[in-house]
């Protein structure tokens, strides 16, 4: 399975901030759209990730105030990102290795989506359940020795 096939199921909804935005403005657009993460954007480039880690950080540096902080000085400037080709098991690893949430997805420097473990670890679920139906199917289907599908038995 390839990051491709979250971001198709995903969708191509993408909210981002500036970096010379308020971290109250960016925290408002987390809250208001119930995002875990912003991607960081100026002009076209992706320059930082904003996460509740970051928020929570500068809160605590700010005596919970975070009224004139930027969000250029709260977000993480090199955010680990992946591409649409890359296979479900190294971003697993990548986000377990770094303790990463969220990872934006980019595709020759254009923004496509950001994944995040809660879609990793659905994609990994849905696929284990379609191929656990699947292998119960074949069972169910499987032929006895004289080449003969058996049938189920009847309940009583």
């Amino acid at each position: 399975m390839k990051v491709s096939d979250i971001l198709r199921v995903k969708g191509n909804i993408l909210i981002t901030a500036r970096p010379d935005e308020t971290l109250a403005t960016a925290v408002q657009i987390m809250s208001e759209k119930d995002l875990g993460s912003l991607v960081v954007m100026e002009r076209g480039d992706l320059v930082g990730m904003l996460t509740f880690r970051e928020v929570m950080k500068s809160l605590a540096e700010n005596n919970c105030a975070i009224g004139d902080v930027l969000v250029s000085s709260a977000m993480d400037k090199s955010p680990i990102t992946c591409t649409s080709e890359t296979d479900m098991d190294d971003v697993r690893r990548l986000m377990l290795n770094n303790h990463a949430r969220y990872m934006p997805v980019i595709e020759n420097r254009v923004l496509m989506g950001v994944i995040s473990f809660y879609d990793v670890a659905k994609a990994v679920v849905d696929g284990q359940d379609f191929e656990n139906k699947m292998l119960k199917a074949y069972i169910r289907d499987w032929p006895d020795s004289d080449g003969k599908q058996e049938k189920e038995a009847p309940s009583l």
